[in-house]
């Protein structure tokens, strides 16, 4: 009696279950599930994680939903729309930012996908049988059939093609995780990975089943057009452009068709007769489904979940792409940023810098889009892996001016700008003409012109150059090509550098970040001294008599730069930045050189 009683209440479960219908529809690296009263979807983010976003569905009102054949017409319209958009959606997220195309050429794409359906699958066989008619003579019915036989195997042959390709096949993939999930759970198992990878991958329900009957239904409906109008004795189907006009305006009818002819047979108990007419259907799903991965299985099961609670649960709210709670976003990358040594801290100057927002701000974000927090964690992987910040960012502010920083030239760093104010402090005001030697990304030159000095900047490096560039033009600043001051024209009041000081034998031991920065900005040769002793060189010819020269140098080397310069200058000492180590050497009253005054202070 108990036996009895459990199968009885296990027989009504299994039958809430059926009733309890959710659909689904496989995406670029995800999977949608539709219930009756919410979606999901879930998608594979570059990054290894599971992004989901569910909504609610509106109410199903609406008269259409009782006339028959009316309502498969609208239901398929609904899903194409929908499909399209939730296609589009996991495009932008499962894809690499600058791999992604834009809205406008996704929606080109999808309106050409529908054209050339369209003409692949309507058109073209229309077209074909026009061409057998010329040659041989056929009945309206028998030319009906033959153009049906030529849809059947031009769809047949475009599933086989695209299933080769190595995206679509990846899709089809999660097509089968999708399958595998429903089956799943109108089997009454449990709702796991090992569980779900259990089942078929093939489905009543399926689209590619619902594609078969269109394909079916419309051999019969056309070719009963064809016999239907020849009874009228006018010759018109034989008029090509007027039969594939019938063909488009009878597509509507088709599709309603098919959609009532799919429910009839997923409504009808499994028995020899039913399985007969469901096996072609499911034999091509064959071509459109194929075993996912785990990975792909925990996808479609954490949509379909997602979709299952919010049908038992009204009170679920609506959570978009990467909605999480966004002291959980901060928690999991400032913790990454801490494994690898790397202050937390980074974390508000890259989360500012992608929102355009200030740091005292960032205590209003409260949920970050699906773009917004793609960016995040791939810049925080990038500065994790060692990567510097402002080559993660792509800029930088320096004294002031918004810097453009690229792999290719140093990394602007404050005690840069200790260089720079002892430089403007000593030009007080005055228009002095300034060399910016050794300019790499151009933020001195930058910085030296926003204080009102003629300024000139110069490298050696193509790469250089080319961003100095970028960040001086707009600021009427000239940049030239010059090994050190071999190719500079004229004389100047004052030349600041920043020349490369390390030592050749400590460059290995350079922290990570820094060794990404380019090895011509960093070398100084063995002694550290090695561009010093060429600035000396070529000073007589760039620098006027009375002129300073400010350096920055290495902690190490002041010593032996206060020896190559304390002869040439009426003042020459060694300073220290913020942290004690000698970081400037101060030069003033150039003696060697023509007697050409320095700028006269202005008034």
């Amino acid at each position: 009696m108990k036996e009895r009683k459990e199968k009885k209440k296990n027989g009504k479960k299994e039958k809430r279950v059926k009733k309890t219908l959710i659909g689904g529809q496989a995406l670029m690296e995800g999977v949608l599930m539709r219930g009756r009263t919410a979606e999901a979807m879930a998608v594979r983010t570059p990054d290894g994680g599971v992004a989901l976003q569910t909504r609610r569905l509106p109410s199903k009102g609406g008269w259409y939903r009782r006339v028959p054949i009316l309502r498969g017409v609208v239901s398929f319209v609904i899903s194409l729309v929908g499909g399209m958009k939730a296609l589009f959606a996991s495009a932008k997220v499962s894809g690499e930012e600058d791999e992604t195309p834009g809205g406008g050429a996704m929606f080109f794409a999808a309106f050409l996908g529908v054209v050339l359906a369209v003409g692949l699958f309507i058109l073209l066989p229309s077209f074909l049988t026009s061409l057998i008619e010329r040659a041989v003579k056929l009945t309206p019915l028998v030319s009906g059939l033959i153009e049906g036989g030529i849809r059947i195997l031009l769809f047949i042959g475009y599933l086989l093609l695209v299933s080769r390709m190595k995206d679509i096949r990846r899709t089809f993939m999660y097509h089968g995780a999708e399958h595998r999930t429903i089956n799943c759970y109108e089997k009454g198992m449990e709702m796991t990975v090992e569980n779900v990878q259990k089942c078929s991958t093939r489905h009543n329900r399926c689209g590619t089943t619902f594609l078969f009957l269109v394909v079916i239904i419309s051999i019969l409906t056309f070719a009963l057009t064809n016999w239907l109008l020849s009874l009228t004795g006018l010759e018109i189907m034989s008029n090509a452009f007027i039969r594939m006009g019938v063909r488009l305006a009878l597509l509507p009818i088709v599709a309603g068709v098919s959609y009532e002819v799919l429910r009839f047979l997923a409504w009808l108990p499994d028995n020899a007769f039913v399985n007969i007419l469901r096996a072609p259907g499911l034999a091509l799903q064959r071509l459109t489904t194929y075993p996912p991965d785990d990975g792909m299985a925990e996808v479609a099961l954490k949509s379909f979940l997602a979709v299952l609670e919010m049908d038992e649960n009204p009170e679920i709210r609506e959570v978009k792409f990467f909605e999480q709670p966004f002291e959980e976003v901060k928690a999991e990358l400032t913790e990454k940023l801490s494994a690898a040594n790397i202050d937390s801290k980074e974390f508000d100057y890259i989360l500012a810098d992608i929102l355009g927002l200030k740091r005292e701000q960032l205590f209003k974000v409260t949920k970050l889009s699906a773009d917004d927090c793609r960016k995040l964690k791939t810049m925080v992987a990038r500065r994790c892996d060692g990567e510097p910040l402002d080559y993660v960012l792509g800029h930088t502010e320096f004294y002031g001016v918004d810097i453009i920083v690229k792999r290719g030239v140093l990394c602007p760093r404050p005690e840069t700008e200790l260089l720079v104010e002892r430089a403007v402090k000593y030009a007080d005001g005055r228009p002095l003409k300034m060399l910016d030697l050794c300019t790499g990304s151009g933020c001195i030159a930058a910085a030296l012109k926003n204080s009102g000095a003629d300024v000139i900047a110069s490298d050696a490096d193509d790469t250089a150059i080319k961003i100095a560039r970028e960040n001086l033009d707009k600021l009427g600043v000239k940049v030239v090509k010059s090994d050190m001051l071999e190719n500079i024209e004229g004389k100047f009041d004052v030349i600041v550098t920043n020349p490369p000081y390390i030592k050749s034998g400590d460059m290995l031991s350079l922290p990570k970040e820094v060794k990404c920065e380019p090895k011509i900005a960093l070398d100084g040769g063995e002694d550290g001294l090695k561009f010093y002793r060429r600035i000396a060189d070529g000073l007589n010819k760039s620098l006027k008599d009375g002129g300073a020269l400010f350096a920055e140098i290495g902690y190490d080397i002041g010593g032996g730069v206060y020896e190559i310069f304390k002869d040439m200058f009426e003042s020459a000492a060694v300073e220290k930045d913020y942290s004690g180590l000698d970081r400037f050497l101060i030069c003033t009253g150039y003696k060697g050189g023509e007697n050409n005054q320095i700028g006269e202070k202005q008034e």
